[in-house]
């Protein structure tokens, strides 16, 4: 029967006939499926309509690193805390992230401390900010997959166009391949399929998976967020596994193309290049997985501005929490022990349960404790 929360929806009917295609097209599976929803987005819809429960008993969901506030180590949280206690510095981020503890504890609380720590729905509003403050030195702690690179590169370029030479970029944006590459590549993964992240392939076009595709050979289907998205892709995929035929489809075809917004990539590469190595949480250091600005804008990197107040070694994570696990797709939520107990939205210790697009929270959310 189809879930409840579904049967007023207005495509039920259509996702009615693509679950039960899905349960008549399993019984030719010749191994069950364990497909990683890369975007947290995409997790948050599944956990909300309780799709797992409409699937066949070969066919599971396991979730992805997806959320770059759940990504982001406590080392990176540490830097920006840092930057923060600087007399002239007015840091700027984005909602989530001023929520994640690091080892002196969140943002928010360094903003309850006293230092001057803002959070803003666009990078843009870092301009308004700067140009209010001439004699503040205006850090924006960049954070995203390439979803958000562009706006990290317009904000440089409109500050550069109107002379702001006080806005700095603390960046921390990291790339969607590396991490699946490094996860897929574990001799234990059972992963065998993706629903690769719809935001990001708008940006980047569906053509940055042909790597993975090339050496895992794995379906992979680049999803929207409603839920007959996901059935859709759904049912994409296990005609793949049945054919063994493992390719790209662009389920999200209503705005994602093979090539992507080449006009938002030529922006990132006109101000960002790809870091060495960068350290994921849960995931380790991956090497050219995250951007860093490029040399000619190094003056605008509050990563060498205040390179002399970035050093020590952060904290390690809670000892119980599983968030590392939980985005390799090795665990669920439910496993760790600390969920819904010691760890809640109301006081989250691990990432997950942070951001508003962790699996945590939407487990939380829509399944309970």
């Amino acid at each position: 029967m189809l879930n409840p929360y579904i049967d007023t929806y207005r495509d039920s009917k259509r996702i009615q006939e693509a679950f039960n295609a899905i349960h008549t097209l399993s019984k030719q599976l010749k191994m069950p499926l364990k497909i990683m929803e890369v975007c947290g987005g995409h997790t948050h819809t599944i956990m909300k309509y309780a799709l797992p429960q409409l699937l066949p008993s070969n066919i599971t969901f396991t979730h992805g690193p997806g959320c770059p506030v759940c990504v982001m180590p406590k080392h990176r949280i540490d830097c920006a805390y840092k930057i923060a206690k600087q007399s002239d510095v007015i840091l700027v981020t984005l909602g989530d992230m001023i929520k994640v503890p690091g080892s002196y504890g969140s943002l928010q609380n360094a903003r309850a401390e006293g230092l001057d720590v803002r959070f803003v729905y666009s990078p843009l509003d870092v301009l308004k900010i700067a140009q209010e403050n001439p004699t503040k030195r205006v850090v924006y702690f960049a954070i995203g997959f390439e979803t958000t690179a562009p706006m990290s590169a317009a904000l440089l370029e409109r500050a550069i166009a109107n002379g702001l030479d006080n806005v700095l970029i603390h960046c921390n944006h990291v790339l969607v391949p590396p991490p699946l590459f490094n996860i897929l590549s574990d001799r234990d993964c059972q992963i065998n399929a993706l629903l690769a992240p719809s935001h990001v392939s708008v940006i980047t076009g569906a053509n940055i998976y042909k790597p993975l595709l090339e050496h895992f050979k794995i379906p992979i289907v680049v999803c929207g967020f409603e839920p007959l998205d996901v059935a859709e892709s759904l049912l994409s995929i296990l005609k793949q596994a049945i054919n063994a035929t493992p390719k790209i489809e662009i389920q999200y075809a209503r705005l994602v193309t093979p090539q992507g917004n080449t006009k938002a990539q030529q922006m990132v590469q006109k101000y960002f290049c790809l870091e060495d190595s960068f350290e994921w949480r849960g995931l380790g250091v991956i090497p050219h997985s995250s951007l860093r600005l490029k040399n000619e804008f190094s003056t605008f990197d509050a990563g060498i501005v205040f390179k002399e107040f970035l050093g020590g070694i952060a904290k390690e994570e809670h000892k119980n929490c599983l968030c590392g696990e939980i985005l390799k797709g090795k665990n669920l939520p439910t496993d760790c022990k600390l969920f819904g107990k010691a760890c809640t939205p109301k006081n989250p210790l691990g990432s997950c349960m942070v951001s508003s697009e962790g699996a945590c929270a939407a487990y939380y959310k829509y399944q309970g404790v």
